[in-house]
């Protein structure tokens, strides 16, 4: 299918000043707590009655204009009305990515009703648990995904309506067939009144987006109307998004980053989307110049298996003028930019459930950003000592916490409002009040106090840059040294071939601490000599993983996180594994084969690390 005409974009000129963009966030986000009523959708209903006819959401499949896209949201919004549905109730959806998909959940969503964003990968107790812990009077899924949704619910001991979307092959009922018997056209209040007479506002519920599950069962994140406003308009600020923009999204859109940074902002503004249903390192340039793309989210490892494809003429006869994301490595930065043309990168930080955001206007490389002093008290965020023996903050002799000094590592946490479930420096929490009291930390620097815990260790340099280190849970000690296995990471990923990496530590008996393990994808076994080298020449040796797993592929999420659970419960007992484990025989200075011998010898303490 090919894109429909566009014009060019006036691009963000090179020199405009980095103040411009926070303004331009500023201006647009500012009026929300004035106008509790706005509502992603009610902005999108605005755009549509001046452009109906413009292009919204695009892709192979299926493509929407704005009057397309709104009416389409109308037909689910009195599908959700006519089973009475409304605040209180939960629906789920399980689809792959898609413009109707989109369309889904703003309808649903527009009637006071809540929609649960299921991950297409899960299946059986992990998929089970996300159903159980929402509750859903009803599951909306693709027929691709009715055994897994049908054997999860039996696990659950849910009694959950089950609706199929786009299939005749079942014998469920079919949404879709319901949806094209509704009208297109706008509600009106009489619709609404049975079952919810108040109009929907900001401090709302509106979805539930799940959390990675990357160390345990996947949390569900409250998200309300109100937060999927102030990330739509502040992004859409911060990248001057215009009618003349098209945003390449190849990102899951169960995923907070795929389904609302990456649609909303350009949906506000008058843009398109560009729908794929996975992201494809030899398709993505392709993609780019076909749709005649001038923006494109990126998260994780993304841009690191792009750099990893043979050079292709696509990759720099494209229009972008910026990409967007989380997640770019510092090493990895300029070759990115350079190889592929790309003029502009603006990296932010952010987590679904998280207060805490910072965005790298200035396109520094590496660097998550910094705050200007004039929005201080708008992103307040600090960082404190990190005790590396307990995993927590340091605390005095008074129990407070102890601010990190610059360019020292320190937890990464954000000032709680009063109220914590309203502000730009919100936390809504999860439906769980355990895990949401979990991420506060109270009495920081004075009685009565709040900040939210973000898990994540930075630095801050002198002039106010702060730069990613690690997740707390990976940063482990040995030798009396706290490890860093994002930057152990990047190390490893720099020698030739290496496709993918993951460091943990591990428990070895008789040592203290836990030992570094790192499970690599793309060394073989004839260059482990020049792999140990390489490891000795930009690393030093307490850092130096004890134990390695040379694997065929390492497990990822959707959104390119290394699953490191399995890996490390299966430590480096060879016959656990099932894949070659090697030790550093640092005696001899090399890697040799790990055996059940050599791993008794360990186990018994008969072996020096």
């Amino acid at each position: 299918m090919m894109p429909p005409p566009r014009f060019d974009p006036s691009g963000n000129p090179a020199d405009e000043p980095p103040t411009r963009a926070w303004l331009r966030a500023l201006e647009l986000t500012v009026p929300i707590e004035r106008n509790p009523e706005t509502t992603l959708f009610r902005l999108i209903e605005d755009v549509a009655k001046s452009h109906p006819e413009a292009p919204a959401l695009l892709s192979d499949s299926e493509c929407f204009s704005y009057g397309e896209l709104v009416g389409r949201c109308n037909q689910y919004a009195r599908w959700a009305l006519a089973h009475r549905l409304g605040s209180g109730d939960t629906v789920c959806l399980l689809m792959p990515n898609r413009p109707e998909y989109m369309a889904a959940w703003l309808g649903i969503t527009a009637t006071g009703c809540s929609v649960a964003l299921l991950n297409t990968r899960l299946a059986g107790q992990s998929l089970a648990h996300c159903l159980k812990t929402v509750g859903p009077s009803h599951v909306i899924v693709t027929s691709e995904f009715l055994d897994a949704v049908t054997a999860a619910l039996t696990l659950s001991g849910l009694t959950t309506v089950i609706l199929v979307h786009g299939s005749r092959s079942f014998e469920c009922r079919r949404i879709d067939d319901e949806l094209n018997t509704l009208a297109t056209g706008k509600l009106d209040d009489g619709e609404r009144s049975p079952v919810r007479g108040n109009p929907i506002t900001i401090r709302d519920r509106a979805l539930y987006i799940y959390t990675s599950g990357t160390t345990g069962l996947p949390k569900a994140v409250i998200i309300s109307h109100g937060r999927i406003v102030q990330w739509s308009l502040w992004f859409a600020g911060m990248m001057r998004a215009g009618a003349d923009d098209r945003l390449y999204n190849c990102l899951p859109m169960y995923h907070s980053v795929g389904g609302i940074v990456a649609t909303g902002p350009l949906l506000v503004s008058g843009g398109s989307v560009v729908i794929t249903e996975e992201f494809s390192a030899t398709r993505f340039w392709a993609d780019i110049v076909r749709w005649d793309c001038t923006l494109f989210q990126y998260i994780g490892e993304l841009c690191r298996y792009l750099l990893q494809t043979p050079a292709n003429s696509d990759e720099t006869r494209h229009r972008l003028r910026m990409c967007v994301g989380n997640g770019l490595r510092p090493d990895i930065w300029c070759d990115f930019r350079s190889r592929f043309h790309i003029p502009r990168v603006l990296e932010f930080y952010a987590a679904t459930e998280g207060s805490v955001s910072l965005f790298n206007v200035e396109g520094e490389p590496g660097s998550l950003g910094r705050v200007p002093p004039y929005l201080a008290h708008r992103l307040p965020i600090a960082l404190v000592k990190h005790d590396g023996r307990t995993g927590e903050p340091l605390r005095n002799a008074d129990g407070f916490c102890v601010p990190a000094a610059p360019d020292e590592v320190g937890d990464a946490i954000g000032a709680l409002a009063e109220n914590a479930a309203s502000g730009a420096n919100a936390f809504e929490g999860y439906i769980s009040a355990d895990a949401t009291e979990k991420k506060v930390l109270r009495n920081v620097f004075e009685r009565g106090d709040a900040w939210f815990c973000t898990g994540d260790l930075m630095r801050r340099d002198a002039r106010g840059y702060y730069y990613f280190v690690d997740r707390i849970g990976d940063t482990f000690r040995w030798k009396g040294e706290n490890v860093s296995a994002s930057e152990v990471e990047q190390v490893i990923c720099s020698f030739p071939g290496v496709r993918q990496a993951s460091v943990y530590g591990v428990p070895v008996p008789h040592a203290d601490g836990r030992a570094g393990m790192a499970a690599v994808a793309g060394v073989a076994e004839r260059e482990l000599g020049e792999f140990y080298s390489h490891l000795g020449q930009h690393l030093p040796d307490f850092a130096r993983p004890v134990f390695l797993r040379l694997c065929r592929e390492i497990e990822t999420t959707a959104t390119f996180r290394n699953v490191k659970e399995r890996l490390s419960r299966e430590g480096y007992d060879p016959a656990a594994a099932g894949e070659a484990i090697f030790f550093n025989d640092r005696r001899n200075g090399g890697f040799v084969p790990l055996d059940g011998a050599l791993f008794d010898r360990i186990q018994t303490g008969q072996v020096i690390l």
